[in-house]
């Protein structure tokens, strides 16, 4: 038992003192911080992103917003209101890209293609392609995921293609899971042996379209 003023309480209420005891345990843990991996894309595709998340914060989300009151005031029999329910999934869907678009923006790293020069295939590059068994020429340039559009020769930098090709150089033979049409360059079907004929930039576009 221990004394305490007047009072005896048992020993077993206290802790038996610590041996090297240091400042560090009066300190709380350090959360660790999760890291951000960055979406690079051009100063075009950025602002593209931007426009799409004004126009569904400032517009769709408070059209949707009224549409949901106006069915609810229609009927107010919520799990048989059909109009309710579509806008509400509606709504939903607007929310979920809200989201989806405010990640990308906060974790975009804007490239300036007009900086970029070299004989090095890297983001921003318009490569020119010759398929060595057909001769059959293809020019991607390789841009940001959200700019992708295959059809009109824009590779995503996350594609199996554009991940093929960085690092090389003109001159070079690529062995690329090959795109047999424009719907396979995300998702390749067989491998093909391509050779880097041009490396091209943004300054080098703009200056052959001058002397055009």
């Amino acid at each position: 038992m221990l004394r305490c003023g007047r009072h005896e309480v048992p020993a077993e209420r206290y802790d038996a003192p610590r041996e090297n005891v240091t400042y560090r345990d009066f300190v709380a843990p350090r959360s660790k911080k999760r890291t951000m991996s960055k979406l690079p894309m051009t100063a075009a595709g950025h602002v593209a992103l931007e426009d799409e998340l004004k126009q569904r914060i400032r517009f769709e989300r408070p059209r949707l917003v009224q549409r949901i009151q106006e069915a609810i005031a229609d009927d107010s029999n919520l799990a048989e209101n059909s109009e309710y329910q579509a806008a509400k999934t509606e709504q939903e869907i607007n929310e979920v890209r809200i989201a989806e678009l405010e990640d990308k923006l906060a974790r975009a790293e804007v490239i300036d293609v007009w900086k970029l020069s070299g004989d090095t295939i890297k983001f921003g590059a318009t490569v020119t392609l010759i398929e060595e068994d057909t001769g059959e020429k293809k020019v991607w340039q390789i841009v940001g995921e959200s700019e992708a559009d295959v059809k009109n020769g824009k590779i995503s930098v996350t594609s199996p293609v554009a991940r093929a090709l960085i690092g090389k150089t003109k001159g070079a033979t690529v062995d690329v899971e090959a795109p047999g049409g424009a719907k396979d360059v995300e998702a390749p079907g067989g491998a093909k042996a391509y050779k880097v004929r041009r490396v091209q930039w943004a300054e080098d576009s703009l200056r052959n379209r001058e002397q055009s």
